[in-house]
């Protein structure tokens, strides 16, 4: 399942995203990762939740790379059970553009190892492209 966490940026999303892996991580038989595209603001994160910051992996410039990089982390780590991903608009090359097959591949991933994804995007949620075939949901 792929949940959505819209709105303008310095709304609050990544304090949000925070709150809400502290809350997962709690009640998880499994590990929470938190993809960020830098280490800031991240004081606040529960030391169990696996932090990741994309600032360390600049190699990583496309958005066949970074959906490679998820599938490798999933395959090195059968006990991932969410995924959150912090602004998703500043990672790789994603944009709005390719953002619906972004989406989409992510529902793959999510299905075939149960996974569930959070992620956040600085849009209004009416600005998001058609996400056909996949299943989503709005956390706001």
């Amino acid at each position: 399942m792929i949940n959505l966490l819209t709105g303008p940026k310095g709304s609050g999303k990544t304090q949000q995203m925070i709150e809400l892996a502290n809350e997962k991580v709690k009640s998880s038989n499994g590990n929470i990762v938190l993809i960020k595209k830098s280490r800031r603001d991240t004081a606040s994160l529960d030391f169990n939740v696996r932090a990741i910051s994309m600032a360390d992996y600049t190699d990583i410039t496309t958005l066949e790379e970074f959906v490679g990089f998820l599938y490798g982390m999933v395959a090195g780590n059968h006990d991932i059970e969410t995924i959150f991903i912090d602004g998703i608009l500043k990672q790789a090359n994603i944009t709005m553009d390719n953002l619906g097959y972004f989406i989409n591949k992510l529902d793959k991933i999510a299905k075939e190892n149960k996974i569930e994804f959070i992620i956040s995007i600085s849009i209004d949620k009416n600005q998001l492209p058609e996400l056909d075939g996949c299943e989503y949901a709005f956390l706001n």
